[in-house]
């Protein structure tokens, strides 16, 4: 009876083998014919989707060796991060993989790196609150102002909230040698909504160039040159993350301020990944403003290693991607503010297309929404930057 049943079974099933690479709606009108073999269809189908999920596996690890992101290792949290401040609006997940960073009306809150780090890559999957945001800065970024109080380094990805229905902006910033009084920052859009699901940003550091990255797209890269000085970063710096009040600066220049009827606010930050010379444990005097025993650790493998690592170099199609996101999404640059700068500060790239776009103060000529190119391509969808374009 068994081997009955079992040649049963392969009758019916013969002419589905005959009809799995024909399309879907096939199936169907099988299935109706023999309702019987309904189970032998769920697992043809299942089959298909199981090929689905490996396809979208094999294009995410495409994805991540763009970037060379298969090299980067995310830490657990009590590997190399600390609490900042407002530790009750910090909260880990069970696995200490991400952490979530609370604004309410009584304290924001931030992490910040257990040791610094003399050059690096530093880089987080983050997503960002959503609905009501205006005056809000969520901020990850590299800094020694608590070791160099008035001489310290900084880089900065700091996004800017904005009332509901308007997207998040954010900006990219680079000081050194305590010169906040000569900002470089630039000011972009988005190709997408930040707060939906995560994206990776990043930031590399090493002795000649500086890119910030956003997910596979290079948005910024300064390479330095020595009529820079120490305007380039070079001292050891910690890597922190940050949620807090910006009312009076971050959306339309304090017109909107932080509404916390619409708190808490809940940035989250998952598989954050520190490549770099660790330094802390050969930095001398930490907490007493030291400013010379820095220049005495031996980072050179470290160096070598960040300086020939995939996210270093930017290929010929992430150049182009970078291209395409700085004319799309820029909509203020420091090298063309001649208002700040009459002469731009010399790590600046002065490119012809770029500069006819912004007015002297470093501004699109239409404002930053792009209202008039909004007008003549209403009926197009927003582009989408990506290095595989």
């Amino acid at each position: 009876t068994h081997l009955k049943q079992r040649k049963n079974t392969n009758k019916h099933l013969r002419p589905y083998k005959e009809r799995e690479t024909k399309p879907t709606f096939s199936l169907f009108r099988v299935c109706k014919e023999h309702k019987k073999n309904m189970r032998d269809l769920i697992y043809l189908l299942w089959i298909n989707h199981r090929l689905k999920v490996m396809m979208v596996m094999m294009m995410f690890v495409s994805w991540r060796c763009v970037l060379g992101l298969e090299n980067i290792n995310p830490i657990f949290f009590d590997e190399g991060l600390s609490h900042l401040f407002g530790e009750a609006n910090l909260i880990r997940s069970p696995d200490d993989r991400s952490v979530r960073l609370l604004l309410d009306k009584y304290t924001g809150s931030g992490f910040i790196s257990s040791n610094m780090y003399q050059h690096g890559f530093f880089s987080s999957l983050i997503k960002l609150p959503g609905a009501y945001t205006a005056g809000l800065v969520v901020a990850f970024y590299t800094s020694n102002g608590d070791v160099f109080v008035k001489n310290h380094d900084e880089l900065d990805i700091e996004f800017l909230g904005n009332v509901e229905g308007k997207p998040w902006r954010f900006q990219t910033n680079m000081y050194g040698n305590g010169s906040t009084n000569r900002g470089r920052e630039e000011r972009y859009r988005l190709w997408f909504d930040p707060s939906k699901e995560f994206h990776r940003y990043s930031i590399l550091w090493n002795p000649t160039k500086i890119i910030f990255w956003v997910d596979d797209v290079p948005i910024r890269e300064i390479i330095r040159k020595e009529e820079m000085k120490g305007d380039y970063p070079q001292k050891p710096m910690s890597l922190y993350a940050t949620i807090w009040d910006a009312s009076s600066w971050a959306t339309s220049g304090g017109k909107f301020g932080v509404d916390y009827a619409f708190s808490p606010f809940v940035s989250e930050f998952k598989d954050v990944a520190l490549d770099g010379c660790n330094v802390s444990d050969s930095f001398p005097n930490n907490n007493n403003n030291n400013t010379v025993g820095y220049n005495y650790i031996n980072c050179s493998a470290s160096d070598q290693d960040l300086m020939t690592s995939d996210y270093s170099t930017i290929s010929p199609k992430q150049a182009a991607a970078m291209r395409r996101f700085r004319e799309r999404y820029m909509y203020y640059s420091y090298c063309y503010d001649t208002v700040r700068y009459a002469v731009p500060p010399p790590e600046c790239v002065i490119v012809t297309a770029e500069k006819d776009r912004f007015r002297d103060t470093g501004r699109l000529k239409f404002g930053g929404s792009h209202r008039a190119r909004k007008r003549r391509k209403r009926n197009r969808s927003t582009p989408v930057v990506s290095a595989d374009q």
